[in-house]
């Protein structure tokens, strides 16, 4: 597609409380409404029996299956001008259970540059300790897994072979010396 023309008027097709349909040109694509975005937390806990990753597994209406995700939540989407990382310390409880005492934030990403403009940050998390039984508010339905990071890649193919889909930020578990540099 031919990159339009920086003057080239930006219209709004629709506009919902989450996400805004746009249009550039002949380029149409989705956005965050507010100027929301995401934290993503790569939350890693250790103990005698070695390293683990959290990830949660929950129904995506979209695909209308479960889907298995690294944590994750929207900032600023009940308090405009929330920093990411008090974000992510939020969803990382609501979702999983757990906290964190130290954080440290990658950088920002972004997961589908060629139809959404919607970026997130990406916090990695350790130190952890378990507080609750996470699993989400509002009925979000969140099933927590606790996966030693040996074995993450059987624990990803099966859950693939359930069924589950599989949220690209999941693949850069698989990505050769991504944790072991944590």
């Amino acid at each position: 597609m031919t990159r339009p023309a920086p003057d080239t008027p930006i219209e709004t097709r629709w506009e919902g409380r989450f996400i805004t349909v746009r249009q550039q040109g002949t380029w149409e694509y989705v956005s965050r409404s507010r100027g929301i975005h995401a934290a993503v937390i790569l939350a890693i806990d250790e103990d005698d029996d070695g390293r683990h990753v959290i990830l949660v597994e929950q129904y995506r209406v979209p695909l209308k299956i479960n889907c298995l995700e690294l944590p994750a939540g929207l900032v600023g989407d009940d308090m405009a001008g929330e920093a990411s990382e008090i974000a992510a310390e939020r969803e990382l409880e609501e979702e999983t259970g757990y906290r964190a005492a130290r954080w440290r934030t990658v950088g920002e990403f972004y997961s589908s540059p060629g139809m959404v403009s919607e970026s997130f940050t990406l916090l990695i998390a350790t130190d952890l300790t378990k507080v609750s039984e996470g699993g989400g508010v509002d009925g979000e339905d969140i099933i927590v897994h606790r996966v030693p990071i040996a074995d993450i890649e059987s624990f990803i193919a099966t859950k693939r072979a359930e069924g589950c889909g599989i949220d690209v930020r999941v693949a850069m578990l698989l990505a050769g010396g991504l944790l072991a540099n944590l």
